[in-house]
């Protein structure tokens, strides 16, 4: 069968030999590695099932609401079913968030006021939250800091939170009204933080003030654990619909999850004071979030096992990678270090010319946005932007990483990594 697949490659897509070669070689590396990730996927799968169940879900809860949306039993009961397997008081999930950046601004307009610090403790957020916060260089109109509320961030320190840091900003800063955590890699050389890692952390900064919010950033982290960062104490999470929850069925949306009076003042700031989530209608999206989070435990795992494909394929082909193959992983994402502004235009190209959508379109760096410097991004998807779909972007800065993100399928991330690395070869 391999020999037939290889036959289809070398055909279809004009694979090279040496290519084939490391493709064999890899598949044989990294098989011992996907039983473990097998049993966090049965264990996920168990959870949201349970979930649904326990909520009474049935086809009514699909509902197209319109106007106010005043008393959508759909929008409600799907909250009450994401605050069952966060294990938390409440959730807000809503096709109205953009997209993650916009839940996570919700969630830090909704809890911060002024004179409140919020403090960065792995080091500066993804790109898109420096306009929020106010940290961008340009005039962030509508920013935190425009608002009053200050920050700090402490950088990482080997790639990991410099607690004893984190600590004595703790004690000594008493404006500390919220800790920012991010689970994933972002733009940044460092591995994902791990759910025990994060746990230590909320267990450190607790002990010294328990009434700062521990906040976590969750993009592209959820069912990649068989717990989740509210399963060891952060009090609010946030993340998109069309990253791992959504399971690549969500169009569109995002959540937030936690504490009830957290997320009551996220939801003020989703729409507004005395409405938050009681209002908004659905479009008609209802049974597509349902379905999204019923297949995002299988679907997330799709997306790593094709992450740890291209850790070893690329390593094998001389490239640095982190994370490695087989270290333990917290997020989906992949990053494969070039050192080569070409080369890594011409992976992020090979990764859309094996997507199924747009196949044929040549992506370019363009000015994103939201970012600081031009970013190019590969995302051949049925939903626009989706990065639980095979995917992969980059800013155009040094030394020129790329990160992958995504597979509905572990077959169809398999070529398009391929193609990938056969365009740069």
């Amino acid at each position: 069968m391999l020999e037939l697949m290889n036959q289809q490659l070398k055909e279809k897509y004009g694979i090279k030999e040496n290519v084939l070669n490391l493709y064999e070689k890899a598949i044989c590396e990294i098989k011992d590695v996907f039983t473990h990730l097998d049993e966090i996927r049965e264990v996920n799968q168990l959870k949201v099932l349970y979930a649904m169940q326990s909520e009474r879900i049935s086809d009514s809860h699909f509902t197209n609401s319109s106007g106010y949306g005043y008393g959508d039993i759909g929008r409600d009961s799907l909250d009450k079913v994401y605050a069952r397997v966060f294990n938390t008081e409440s959730a807000l999930v809503r096709p109205h968030f953009v997209n993650g950046t916009h839940a996570i601004g919700a969630a830090l307009f909704g809890n911060l006021r002024p004179n409140d610090t919020m403090l960065s403790i792995c080091g500066k957020p993804y790109d898109t939250l420096h306009n929020i916060i106010g940290i961008s260089g340009k005039e962030n109109i509508g920013s935190l800091k425009e608002y009053g509320v200050k920050y700090k961030q402490i950088d990482l320190k080997d790639g990991k939170v410099d607690l004893l840091q984190v600590q004595k900003e703790l004690m000594e800063d008493k404006s500390i009204k919220l800790v920012h955590i991010q689970r994933s890699t972002g733009y940044g050389w460092r591995k994902a933080l791990l759910v025990s890692e994060i746990e230590k952390i909320i267990k450190e900064i607790k002990e010294i003030n328990h009434e700062v919010i521990c906040f976590v950033d969750n993009c592209y982290g959820e069912f990649i654990d068989t717990i989740e960062p509210t399963d060891v104490g952060a009090d609010l999470i946030a993340g998109s619909l069309i990253k791992n929850i959504g399971g690549g069925i969500a169009p569109t949306g995002g959540y937030i999850a936690g504490k009830q009076r957290y997320v009551e003042q996220s939801a003020y700031r989703l729409t507004i004071p005395g409405i938050g989530g009681e209002c908004g209608s659905t479009f008609g999206v209802m049974r597509l979030l349902y379905q999204g989070l019923f297949l995002a435990p299988h679907v997330a795992i799709e997306a790593v096992k094709g992450a740890i494909f291209c850790s070893k394929l690329m390593e094998l082909a001389g490239f640095e990678v982190l994370p490695k193959y087989d270290d333990k992983r917290s997020d989906i994402i992949q990053s494969i270090k070039f050192n080569d502004k070409q080369k890594l235009i011409n992976f992020c190209k090979g990764i859309q010319y094996g997507s199924p959508i747009d196949s044929f379109v040549q992506c370019e760096p363009w000015d994103m946005p939201g970012y600081s410097d031009q970013v190019i991004m590969a995302a051949g998807a049925f939903v626009q932007g989706s990065s639980i779909e095979l995917s992969a972007d980059a800013p155009i800065r040094e030394p020129y990483i790329a990160y992958l993100q995504g597979g509905l399928t572990f077959e169809h991330a398999k070529i398009g990594i391929l193609i990938a690395l056969n365009n740069i070869i």
